[in-house]
């Protein structure tokens, strides 16, 4: 497999999870009302698996690794602007869970943000992932070697492994501080 399988692989299902959410814009539109949880869900799926997961792979080592490459106008121009983005999605989601806040505090007012950033999000994604797959992923193959690739494939691998010890270390952490403050 090449290292650019696993990040394909990942976006199939971050594909799946919008599908769900676009599904409950419209159950959330038709009853004027939101499941708070639902939100806290989806926006767990978005920060720790599309963002912190799957996009910590590509910044935190496909980007890297460009970085070290003379690229194309072109291939730069394009990095630059999937790392705009990925900031976009991390400003989206920070919106959307401070309007899920408001909501849960009664201000009804929040649920036209709720909706909006929702909507955002499920727009937004799909162009994102097609730029990569069918555009920067392609592009970025040529500049690694078939054992650089795979010496990229094999630190996704480990990336990935060291990710669940960081995710609940971060729960555990959380419910710790939230009983040291009661």
């Amino acid at each position: 497999m090449q290292a650019r399988g696993p990040l394909m692989i990942e976006h199939r299902l971050i594909e799946r999870m919008l599908s769900l959410v676009k599904e409950a814009l419209v159950q959330i539109e038709s009853a004027r009302k939101v499941d708070p949880v639902f939100v806290d869900t989806a926006v767990d799926f978005i920060r720790t698996y599309a963002d912190r997961t799957h996009h910590g792979k590509e910044e935190d080592i496909l980007f890297r690794e460009m970085g070290k490459r003379p690229l194309s106008a072109a291939d730069q121009r394009i990095m630059e602007e999937l790392i705009e983005e990925h900031l976009f999605g991390r400003r989206m989601t920070k919106e959307l869970v401070e309007a899920n806040t408001r909501y849960r505090h009664g201000d009804e007012s929040a649920l036209a943000d709720i909706v909006g950033r929702l909507r955002t999000l499920v727009e937004f994604y799909p162009k994102h992932i097609e730029k990569e797959d069918k555009i920067f992923f392609p592009a970025a193959r040529a500049y690694f070697s078939d054992e650089e690739d795979q010496a990229m494939l094999a630190e996704f691998h480990e990336f990935d492994r060291r990710m669940i010890h960081e995710k609940y270390t971060s729960v555990v952490e959380a419910l710790a501080n939230r009983q040291g403050s009661d």
